[in-house]
């Protein structure tokens, strides 16, 4: 499937376009030197699968970078470069990536990849790999540069794909006879009515949630409660410390408290001891020490502690060894948390670090979002409940089972509707009595192209349908809208999908609901140890098993056999290996992400 492009420039872009191990980086490094040989000024922008980084660890500008610039400008007399940090879920943009060009300065910029944009190209084949050709599906072909081997229409402008000078004629008179398209105004779309029955279009993943989030508005009402029942819940206001964090100014282990002086001296006269939980009532005198514990008050006077391997006591006297630094080992009074500020911010969901905290500063009680109420049913003649006799020709429902167990983990009120069966009428009345009940409402089954398809008819006669579609596996069919006030999700059949559709989509909804912030998908880099195929766009959430190798890095795996409706991948594994729209095969070693299930399953 092609994206439209439009060029955002007054100079002409040429895009060069293949499979991979065509050779489009060799081609380019040799025609570069040749069109600049003609006089002909370049800008070349490649789109890379994955991150890289043009600085060097230990240099200013990438410490700066890292430390947080956004973007960091480094310049010297020869040249200058701009590095931004824009982390995306998509591809960049090319028409974005084309504004950053200073195109005063260059005759025509060429772009390596973006084959699925509406762009014009040139095409690279070679017979040898038995790779389909791009032109039969991309009219924005304007050449194939190809080996004697290949055959090409007669329509299309053959080049000599090892004749860099025949390949870089063509570039110049394209250059010379590209014309700038007049930009016309664009007719007014009308509005979306939010009933798109269309089961034609789809949408990427990233799209796909940037759509529901747009509908969900955060609770707002909220009571308090109890400390110890606050797991899971979400925090609606500010907690402001009582207390200093710590309370006083303690030893951070044990050894001996006295007053830093330069040079120190020779021994101190120990004058007590001092125990967690009490206190040196008196004041330290210069040449007075203490024998403190770890949380002990550190007496007044007293600025500096030695741990005890490295003190010596005689008698009433102690003498320390090795280096000695003024206030080392001292935990100061309201170092970590002070009284009056801010403990923890509203909108955090509170786990065990977060009560426990809680709990060190007094906290008995506090305010937190009322929980998100969720209607759950499956929809099937052929779906039978656990623990009754299995019919004929059908299976046990256990889709309802995990979709109520992962919204009880985001800390969800869940109501159970049971097992709906496949009628227009008794699939309306109880999508309209649940949404009476509940602000989401999520169903499993009847969302698929060629399904009896009574979940859309009775969706569309209570409420009103958003999208169909999305270009992942498994879980492309996904149905999402809207009755009354309520949210609903029409999650696929498929046990699997099921669960990757919920934790894609109706986690990050649900979370917003909840009144959760800044709250995203964790992603962490590893290392494949297997081969691992997908589509060029599509996005693929193979289940895999990760782990610490030997070399220090996470390396993951596949679980075998990845058929929807296999559970048991789901209990093997333990993350999903996320294979991106641009990605057709992944190979041992190279690095992927994987989203672990701690999170929610």
């Amino acid at each position: 499937m092609s994206t439209p492009f439009t060029n955002p420039l007054s100079i002409p872009v040429l895009g060069f376009c293949a499979y991979s191990g065509t050779g489009k980086t060799t081609l380019l490094k040799k025609l570069i030197p040749e069109l600049n040989n003609r006089g002909i000024k370049l800008a070349v922008i490649k789109h890379a699968h994955h991150n890289f980084d043009v600085d060097i660890p230990g240099k200013d500008s990438y410490e700066m970078r890292k430390a947080g610039a956004r973007q960091m400008l480094v310049a010297s007399h020869i040249r200058w470069a701009l590095m931004t940090e824009d982390e995306v879920d998509e591809a960049p943009e090319l028409p974005h990536l084309l504004q950053q060009i200073e195109q005063d300065a260059v005759d025509i910029v060429l772009v390596e990849g973006f084959k699925k944009l509406e762009l014009p190209k040139i095409e690279l084949h070679r017979a040898a790999h038995g790779k389909p050709f791009i032109h039969t599906h991309d009219s924005n072909i304007q050449a194939i540069a190809c080996c004697d081997d290949t055959q090409v229409p007669s329509e299309l402008r053959r080049l000599d794909i090892n004749d860099v000078g025949q390949i870089a004629d063509f570039v110049i008179e394209y250059a010379q006879n590209w014309q700038p398209t007049s930009k016309l105004p664009l007719t007014p779309q009308p509005p979306e009515c939010g009933c798109e029955l269309d089961s034609s279009k789809t949408l990427s993943v990233c799209q796909g949630i940037e759509k529901i989030l747009s509908y969900v508005t955060p609770v707002t009402e909220h009571k308090l409660v109890e400390l110890d029942e606050l797991n899971g819940r979400v925090l609606a206001q500010d907690a402001i410390s009582p207390v200093d964090v710590p309370q006083q100014t303690n030893s951070a282990m044990d050894g001996y408290a006295f007053n830093y002086s330069e040079p120190m001296l020779e021994s101190y006269t120990l004058v007590a001891d001092v125990m967690a939980g009490h206190q040196y009532a008196g004041t330290l005198q210069a040449g007075e020490a203490v024998r403190i514990m770890t949380g002990a008050p550190v007496p007044a006077g007293a600025d500096t502690v030695q741990m005890k391997e490295l003190a010596t006591e005689s008698g009433n006297n102690v003498s320390f060894q090795g280096d000695i630094t003024l206030g080392q080992h001292v935990r100061l009074a309201g170092e970590d948390i002070a009284k009056g500020k801010t403990a923890l911010a509203a909108h955090n969901r509170l786990q065990a670090p977060e009560q426990g905290m809680l709990a060190s500063l007094g906290f008995g009680k506090l305010p937190v979002f009322r929980r998100p109420k969720v209607a759950v049913f499956s929809t099937g003649d052929e779906v039978c409940e656990p623990g009754e006799p299995l019919k004929a020709s059908c299976i046990y429902d256990s889709n309802r089972f995990t979709i109520k167990s992962m919204a009880r983990k985001l800390g969800c009120e869940v109501i159970d509707l049971g097992i709906i069966h496949d009628s227009e009428e008794a699939l309306a009345d109880a999508l309209s009595q649940a949404a009476v009940k509940a602000d989401v409402v999520i169903s499993s089954g009847g969302v698929s192209v060629g399904d009896a398809d009574f979940i859309k008819l009775a969706l569309e006669k209570v409420g009103q349908i958003n999208f169909w579609r999305i270009n992942m596996r498994p879980g492309r069919p996904l149905a999402f809208g809207q009755i009354g006030d309520s949210l609903f999700f029409g999650l696929p059949g498929n046990p699997v999908a099921v669960m990757v559709s919920f934790m894609q989509f109706v986690q990050p909804a649900l979370r917003k609901l909840a009144g959760e912030k800044n709250w995203s998908q964790t992603m962490v880099p590893a290392v494949a140890d297997c081969k691992m195929r997908s589509r060029v766009g599509r996005t693929e959430f193979t289940r895999g098993i990760f782990h610490l190798a030997a070399d220090g890095k996470l390396h993951v795996t596949t679980t075998g056999a990845q058929g929807s409706g296999m559970l048991s991948s789901m209990v093997k594994g333990n993350c999903f290996v996320v294979i991106g729209e641009q990605d057709e095969q992944l190979n041992p070693g190279d690095t992927v992400y994987i989203q672990p299930f701690a999170d929610l399953l």
